[in-house]
């Protein structure tokens, strides 16, 4: 028919021709790729896994030890060899609080802030009734005192009570130091029996009323001046005067100069005996009587 296409007069479909030139190129791009492999070892292989390399936990420790740990469960800022009763090595927590704020405050006691107290409510009233006369009255609600409610101290109070505080007790240990640190006192007189000072006190006087009538102030010689006078010198372990206190003046000055004048001049004395009470101060008083261009003392 004229109107279908002929299918027998189509081109057919050609192959591609594969010649001796194609198959050279390919022969020789294999054996490059084959002597690349054998030549330059290129090859693949998985990489091991990095090592796992031991960790020490970092903590922050407020307590610190002078030795070093010789094996260390944990790094902290500071040394901190510790104990305890567990075989493991565990966390350890904070026995007083830290420096900054942490969120685990840890087993250490926290400081209260003093406050006010809470206000407490009025008990409900509760009726009280007797038909009888009875001495006991119950006060009207009006007629309740009213307390007057105490102002807590401020920052600035606290701190200054606390300065206060820090230097009474200062003072107190300083008066104690100087309480442990005062010299051992012994006084004496005429009229104490104490047998272990008796022949120091012997010579102590001899000594003074030798000096003292050899150096009797020539103005009370002159004037003919007499009086008595109570006198208390202390004297040091080693013999030398300590200290010389008039304890009843004559009234004559020259008498009284004259007295201490006396003393400075006997002075050195002997050395104050040792006994078992290891005195390092030995106080003397005597009664001083000038008259008649005499010295005597009892």
């Amino acid at each position: 028919m004229s109107g279908t296409p002929d299918l027998t007069s189509a081109t057919p479909h050609v192959a591609p021709k594969i010649g001796p030139n194609e198959r050279l190129s390919a022969t020789l791009a294999l054996a490059i790729i084959l002597h690349g492999i054998v030549i330059l070892g290129v090859g693949f292989s998985l990489d091991d896994a990095a090592p796992v390399m031991p960790t020490l936990d970092v903590i922050l420790t407020e307590t610190q030890t002078a030795e070093p740990p010789k094996e260390a469960d944990f790094i902290a800022q500071a040394n901190n060899k510790g104990g305890g009763d567990r075989d493991e090595a565990r966390r350890p927590r904070d026995t007083q609080l830290a420096n900054v704020p942490k969120p685990d405050p840890g087993v250490a006691p926290i400081t209260m802030t003093k406050q006010a107290p809470a206000l407490e409510l009025d008990p409900k009233q509760r009726l009280l009734s007797t038909t009888a006369n009875s001495p006991d009255q119950v006060l009207k609600p009006e007629e309740h005192p009213l307390t007057t409610p105490q102002k807590l101290p401020s920052g600035r109070e606290l701190m200054q009570q606390s300065l206060e505080m820090a230097r009474l007790e200062a003072e107190i240990a300083q008066k104690k130091e100087l309480y442990a640190k005062r010299p051992k006192k012994k006084f004496i007189s005429a009229s104490t029996q104490v047998y272990e000072y008796a022949a120091y006190m012997r010579d102590w006087v001899r000594k003074v009323e030798r000096v003292g009538n050899a150096n009797y102030p020539e103005q009370a010689r002159i004037k003919n001046l007499s009086g008595r006078l109570v006198m208390t010198v202390a004297i040091r372990a080693d013999g030398s005067v300590e200290d010389i206190v008039l304890t009843t003046p004559s009234g004559v000055v020259i008498l009284d100069q004259a007295a201490i004048k006396i003393v400075r001049l006997a002075q050195p004395f002997a050395p104050i005996p040792k006994t078992s009470e290891k005195i390092d101060l030995l106080y003397i008083t005597r009664t001083w009587d000038f008259g008649a261009g005499e010295l005597e003392t009892f």
